[in-house]
């Protein structure tokens, strides 16, 4: 039997039109597709009506299925000569397993491609109106996983990571947030360094926040994950450059207030 082929494909941010024409391309003739937690539902409904869908729930803190069945089941599904998309939110290589998943199919001897996507890290800035360098306050910026902040091993260097980057953005570290926070300023950041909180950065349901070090803390206590973390002098650029806003809802979803407090959009 003629083996099939496994293509990792960025999902990209939330909204589904940032998905890549290659990636379109791809879910529209894939005989199976294993897709995660924060992929749109839209993009689902571009698949084949005939094609297999696995839902294997990765998000942070709650994943249903191992990550070895996973790349079992790609494996096998290419191996009985399926074209399998495996859907991942943002792009596959940052901070999605993507790497993992690879070298799982090659060493099985699977031909795979590789789609890289939007990622959230610079898109949800971007629909907040936050860009990540600027020529007069950031010329660098550092990518984080925010679960590393609570290990009391971590392999991230935050005692260099709080001043030897202009622009932090902290992936899936809402829950660690107040413990992001205290690293920053014990290592050197400014409490009144400026600081954006964003919840399901590009789609309808997006909510930022803005503050400090100092209260982002507080300000951002009634946002939920998923959300993403700005540490930096760029942030307040949100006041003059937030050019999203998200249409109503049945209830009504909440958009930019530069203040920090929830405001209607």
């Amino acid at each position: 039997m003629k083996l099939g082929k496994v293509y990792l494909v960025g999902a990209g941010p939330g909204d589904a039109k940032l998905i890549t024409v290659r990636g379109l391309e791809l879910l529209r003739s894939a005989h199976v597709v294993v897709y995660d937690q924060l992929v749109s539902p839209a993009l689902l409904d571009e698949t084949e009506s005939a094609a297999i869908k696995i839902f294997v729930g990765k998000r942070a803190g709650r994943h249903c299925i191992a990550q070895d069945e996973i790349n079992g089941a790609l494996v096998a599904y290419a191996r009985a000569g399926h074209e399998v998309v495996r859907l991942k939110g943002g792009d596959p290589f940052v901070f999605g397993r993507g790497g993992e998943e690879a070298e799982a199919l090659c060493e099985a001897g699977i031909p795979f491609e590789i789609v890289p996507g939007v990622s959230s890290a610079i898109a949800v800035p971007a629909y907040a109106g936050i860009p990540l360098t600027h020529r007069k306050s950031a010329s660098s910026f550092a990518v984080v996983t925010g679960h590393e902040a609570r290990k009391p091993h971590s392999s991230v260097n935050w005692a260099k990571l709080a001043t030897a980057v202009d622009t932090l953005v902290i992936l899936m570290g809402l829950g660690s947030l107040p413990v992001i926070v205290q690293k920053l300023i014990e290592h050197g950041r400014s409490p009144q360094t400026p600081a954006a909180v964003i919840h399901s950065g590009t789609t309808v349901d997006q909510e930022s926040v803005v503050g400090t070090l100092a209260d982002i803390v507080e300000k951002s206590a009634l946002i939920e994950a998923p959300a993403l973390i700005v540490v930096g002098d760029v942030v307040p650029l949100a006041n003059k450059l937030h050019w999203f806003i998200a249409p109503l809802q049945n209830p009504p979803h909440y958009g930019f207030a530069h203040t920090g407090e929830l405001a209607r959009a």
